[in-house]
């Protein structure tokens, strides 16, 4: 039985069963029946929860007139990402910014909520990296085909029609690389971060473990950026108008 944080414990009490079936029925057989709840997927769940919540605080409390501080703090992000998103991708890049937003921050808390005590940062294991590696995977392969159309399809065969058969293997391969590269880039980093920490708060509790929180907090603010721009990068080729 692996080590359950108390959330997942919870869970594993409440759910275990319906869960444990729901697995069964898709074929896949837990490792542990009794407890299939991984404290990778109670953490995120609980930070999807806890984002709902802060967007529909923010929601409920939006003003023109007196916009509060939380209101502030989400505009200065939005308009970060919004800004970013035109930059990359030109006119009317500034559409994907609210999926941008949410996705950055899902990972970013994700990978904050691990310095809470009682908590582990789910990024630090590899399916939650590879979750939101496939979301953003799909989302531009989606906008692209609503883009263009069928045409979309021709992005993957280049420029010069005779060399299709060629670069059509190429290409496929380019972005299914894409989602391994988003997943072991954000997973590799936090999990280096939470070792890191874990290993100096065992050998000197107090002082010089503080330095390397402070760098845990810039390393996850870090991966959060590269992993929203790479994804607006993907976005800008995959919306490309060919000239």
């Amino acid at each position: 039985m692996p080590e359950q944080l108390w959330i997942t414990e919870i869970l594993n009490h409440w759910f275990a069963g319906p869960v444990t079936s729901l697995l069964y029925s898709l074929g896949i057989h837990p490792t542990y029946p009794q407890a299939p709840i991984t404290n990778a997927f109670a953490v995120e769940l609980l930070v999807f929860l806890l984002l709902v919540v802060v967007f529909l605080l923010v929601r409920s409390s939006l003003s023109v007139d007196k916009p509060g501080a939380l209101q502030h703090i989400f505009e200065g992000a939005h308009g970060f990402v919004e800004h970013q998103t035109h930059e990359v991708i030109g006119h009317g890049g500034e559409r994907y910014a609210p999926f941008l937003m949410a996705l950055g921050l899902f990972i970013l808390v994700n990978n904050l909520i691990g310095l809470i005590p009682g908590f582990e940062a789910p990024t630090a294991s590899p399916v939650v990296p590879l979750g939101c590696a496939v979301v953003a995977w799909v989302y531009y392969q989606a906008q692209g085909f609503r883009h263009a159309g069928p045409k979309y399809l021709l992005h993957f065969f280049g420029p010069v029609w005779w060399l299709g058969w060629l670069m059509l293997p190429i290409e496929l391969i380019s972005h299914l690389a894409r989602m391994m590269s988003l997943t072991i880039r954000l997973y590799a980093n936090m999990f280096a971060g939470d070792m890191v920490t874990l290993v100096f708060f065992s050998l000197v509790p107090v002082g010089v473990p503080i330095l390397f929180l402070v760098l845990h907090i810039g390393v996850s603010f870090l991966q959060t950026y590269i992993f929203v721009l790479l994804t607006t990068v993907y976005l800008a080729g995959a919306v490309a108008e060919e000239h």
